[in-house]
């Protein structure tokens, strides 16, 4: 029978635990830069490299789990 709660984890190589500290890190980190750009965006004197470097950070956390990458690849729709 199907677990839709496993089903894409065990797809990355995590268990369920594993895949919901990682995506809720990576959800938090990318609505710090959502803040960060909305600021920088009425002030831009405020976070003038932030949102670029939460980006870098964002790629390079996908980057280190080759597993995850090749899993986005299949669900996103040409």
């Amino acid at each position: 029978m199907r677990n839709p709660f496993t089903e894409h984890p065990h797809a990355v190589g995590e268990s369920y635990w594993e895949h919901l500290r990682f995506a809720g890190a990576f959800a938090l980190l990318m609505a710090w830069g959502a803040i960060a750009a909305l600021v920088h965006a009425v002030l831009p004197f405020l976070f003038t490299t932030t949102a670029g470097r939460v980006n870098d950070e964002l790629q390079a956390m996908r980057s280190r789990s080759p597993g995850r990458l090749r899993s986005l690849d299949k669900e996103i729709p040409g």
